[in-house]
């Protein structure tokens, strides 16, 4: 009887351990200063036309996965609504983002800090497009759009936002 009774008790004794063991918690992983570069945008946004007053948008930018993504919704007073995910990869030295859009558009950009903003340049449909997001001293953000049809050696203006705290 006392065998049984010991061996019963052995057989229980690993999976108890495990039972009453703590879990660990998970090794932070995107710590390094280049995932808080895009930090400046995560918030909760109106967006106007540069220069303008006029709401074009609401957008809600949210840092996700332990600080690992920062995620955009993108909330257009015209109903297209749309949004980007957004990622440091540090095996490429680079900022990803992927657009994807109510109208079944997706878009795939990279790059990274400039040390005065965050410039993603990808294809947009046919042109090559590039989006510079630039903090500004009250607080608010600059996303300024530029396009280009002959492979990046000219850029047009396309579209010029403003985001403000609060919407």
């Amino acid at each position: 009887m006392k065998r049984i009774l010991f061996a019963a008790a052995l057989a229980a004794s690993p999976a108890q351990a495990l039972a009453q063991a703590p879990a660990a918690p998970p090794k932070p992983v995107c710590t390094t200063p280049e995932h808080r570069q895009f930090d400046f945008w995560v918030g909760r946004w109106t967006v106007v036309q540069t220069g303008k007053d006029q709401v074009v948008a609401e957008s809600l930018i949210e840092s996700l996965y332990n600080g690992c993504g920062i995620r955009e919704n993108w909330m257009p007073k015209n109903g297209q609504t749309g949004g980007s995910l957004n990622i440091w990869l540090p095996d490429e030295k680079a900022w990803k983002q992927t657009w994807i859009d109510s109208g079944g558009t997706r878009a795939d950009f990279s790059g990274g800090w400039t040390g005065k903003a965050m410039v993603l340049t990808g294809k947009w449909g046919g042109p090559l497009v590039r989006m510079t997001y630039t903090p500004n001293p009250d607080g608010s953000v600059r996303q300024a759009g530029e396009q280009s049809t002959d492979g990046g050696k000219t850029w047009t203006p396309s579209f010029d936002f403003t985001y403000r705290k609060g919407g």
